[in-house]
């Protein structure tokens, strides 16, 4: 059962988004989409809750089913995206409530992950991303970190920005996911916002906020020069050292990169094997230097998102120019230009 002082909150909590565009669905409904939760609909699972594939009023919907202890991050994914509507950020249809649990209703995309895409991408049955996609991925996701950094009436932060959070549509469009940990911060004094407790994913946290707790935008966008560096590297953001038995941050190794004497011949030493050396050599660079300044120790020397996003449509536009070099229907590429 659930406890009055809940349901006093969960009401009060939902009463505000009654004048929003959002469908309350009925229990009944969920559960037919669903076939009461079976096993085989399950396409992902995380701190917050399972996502489960379903048919709701003949549309494939993704269904979060969230336990009534997670109502804080239930109400924060209402608050930030039933206000949000952009092409780069995953749409919310409607939720449900009800028995012991919480249930946010967004639309599908079909096509897994960019960690599923990046990280051993045949096991799901994906081929390896070609340069071309990588860049223009990179581009989308910018965007719709972008968007609710600078052009919400409120602006928001993410906090859990990384590869599973970034999802890819059949046309391999990005689209930013999972906001259950995002927070409304001011425009000014930005500096003065402290969360109260440690949240993230390890590997993608920045510096400030392990040691203060600090929350700004820039805590996004050090998560996010992570992701180009995976974009780049194909590693993962922690990667264990079997030899000396501890893992290393992908952040150091950026870092280490760009120490080097011989850049160029270090940065192609880790490029990513399943680009099979066809990529554009220079986009690469520009791409993995972005990442490094994201990864700056000092926040207030992070780029904001607007600059990542112009130098991104930079990249994705000499990559586009790269690949149509080849005529695009060399075996390096995946034919993705077509169906942008």
């Amino acid at each position: 059962m659930i406890d009055c002082s809940y349901e006093a909150k969960l009401f009060l909590g939902l009463a505000t988004f009654q004048s929003e565009r959002l469908v309350a669905y009925s229990l009944e409904e969920i559960d037919e989409a669903t076939g009461n939760f079976d096993e085989s609909r399950k396409i992902g699972e995380g701190g917050y809750g399972s996502v489960y594939i379903g048919t709701l009023r003949e549309r494939d919907v993704a269904i979060k089913k969230m336990k009534s202890n997670k109502s804080k991050e239930f109400l924060a994914e209402l608050k930030v995206l039933c206000k949000i509507h952009h092409i780069n950020v995953v749409e919310l249809l409607g939720y449900a409530t009800g028995d012991d649990h919480l249930y946010l209703i967004y639309e599908y995309i079909k096509n897994g992950s960019l960690k599923e895409h990046l990280h051993d991408p045949l096991l799901k049955g994906y081929s390896p991303l070609a340069w071309t996609a990588r860049a223009l991925i990179a581009l989308d996701a910018a965007r719709g970190i972008e968007y609710i950094h600078d052009h919400t009436k409120a602006r928001y932060v993410h906090r859990d920005i990384k590869t599973s959070n970034i999802l890819i549509d059949q046309g391999l469009r990005a689209k930013v996911a999972d906001f259950g940990l995002a927070r409304l911060v001011e425009r000014s004094n930005e500096d003065d916002i402290v969360a109260t407790r440690l949240v993230g994913t390890p590997g993608y946290i920045a510096p400030e906020s392990v040691r203060e707790l600090q929350m700004t935008s820039k805590t996004d966008v050090y998560a996010f020069g992570v992701v180009l560096a995976e974009l780049v590297t194909g590693q993962r953001a922690l990667i264990r050292d079997k030899e000396r038995n501890r893992v290393k941050s992908l952040a150091s190794i950026i870092c280490t990169i760009f120490n080097e004497q011989e850049l160029e011949t270090a940065l192609q030493a880790s490029t990513d094997p399943t680009l099979r050396g066809r990529y554009p050599m220079e986009e690469v660079y520009k791409m993995a230097e972005l990442s490094r300044w994201c990864l700056c120790e000092e926040a207030d020397k992070r780029p904001e998102m607007r600059e990542m996003v112009q130098i991104l449509s930079q990249i994705a536009m000499s990559s586009i120019e790269w690949e149509a070099a080849f005529g695009g229907t060399s075996q390096v590429f995946t034919g993705l230009i077509s169906g942008r």
